[in-house]
């Protein structure tokens, strides 16, 4: 399997709903609580190359973007097969 990670904040919708498709996904992951100002929050941003939002959710060190990315890559059919790690 694939390490799967994603940054979240609390209090974010978009994390909320993020956090809810990988758990539908039955996917082990890990979250990072990545408040605005914190290391984490540092890392997300460069890890993803400058996006300053969150959740930014990554898949064997490959950023694939926030909650409206991941939602596009499930409707497309290509978010299981990256969660799987094809």
């Amino acid at each position: 399997m694939p390490k799967i990670e994603i940054y979240t904040q609390v209090g974010c919708p978009f994390c909320v709903r993020a956090v809810a498709l990988l758990k539908e996904k039955n996917v082990p992951f890990k979250e990072i609580d990545a408040p605005r100002g914190t290391s984490e929050r540092e890392e997300a941003i460069q890890r993803s190359g400058g996006k300053r939002t969150v959740p930014q959710t990554f898949v064997d060190g490959r950023p694939l973007g926030g909650c409206d990315e991941l939602m596009q890559l499930d409707r497309s059919g290509k978010l299981d097969a990256l969660l799987r790690g094809e």
